[in-house]
């Protein structure tokens, strides 16, 4: 393949990524940070939580052109869906649609208290995104944006001379590069951790690079 050809192939790629629409389940601080990264970066976004779009119109209004409000049931249709719920939540989501090859990203914490115990549920050795994907069959998990405090993760993702780094797991290649794409546009740099089984073990509420906040320089 010829160099022009090469970089008209990448671009194609870039502007198919672009295209795709992004479901939030979650109103919280971390679907509110994401969602604000994703409408910078052109994407459009509808964001959604258990008590219905009329309760996030200053949400909508703070966020600006791109972002709607919508259903869970909505925003569960678009191509990437992003999970920013709380844990005892997640549940509800099995029924909601068929979840075959939807890529869904795992913004979850398995948090079962908060301020000050912070408690975790006893998932019987299994990583969280594991258990997420036994309640979303079929659907292609990638754990992502879990791991930052919310006022970092919503921060510039340029800093100085490099660039805030996002951890990204998952068994679907595939799906994990795409996902992997995407933070890259919106300026965050990635390590992929490998699996769920591994990887967003490490990721997860109280693991080893939970909180992590790293700068890949430039």
């Amino acid at each position: 393949m010829s160099r022009s050809n090469f970089t008209q192939t990448k671009r194609h790629i870039k502007l198919n990524i672009m295209k795709q629409t992004f479901g939030i389940i979650g109103s919280g601080n971390i679907g509110k940070a994401v969602a604000g990264h994703l409408l910078k970066a052109g994407y459009q976004v509808t964001l959604s939580n258990h008590t219905g779009a009329e309760s996030l119109s200053a949400t909508i209004a703070e966020l600006g052109a791109g972002a709607k409000a919508g259903t869970t049931a909505e925003a569960a249709q678009a191509d990437i869906v992003v999970l920013a719920l709380p844990w005892s939540e997640v549940p509800s989501l099995t029924t909601l649609r068929d979840w075959t090859n939807r890529i869904v990203i795992d913004a979850t914490n398995h948090f079962i208290t908060y301020y000050p115990d912070f408690e975790v549920a006893d998932l019987d050795g299994k990583a969280s995104s594991e258990i997420v994907a036994q309640w979303l069959p079929a659907a292609r998990i990638v754990k992502a944006f879990n791991t930052l405090f919310f006022k970092i993760l919503a921060a510039d993702p340029k800093v100085a001379n490099g660039n805030r780094v996002l951890f990204v797991s998952g068994d679907e290649p595939m799906a994990k590069k795409e996902v992997a794409e995407v933070i890259k546009d919106l300026g965050f740099a990635v390590i992929d951790l490998g699996s769920l089984a591994y990887g967003s073990k490490l990721q997860q509420a109280k693991g080893a690079v939970a909180t992590l906040n790293l700068i890949q320089i430039s």
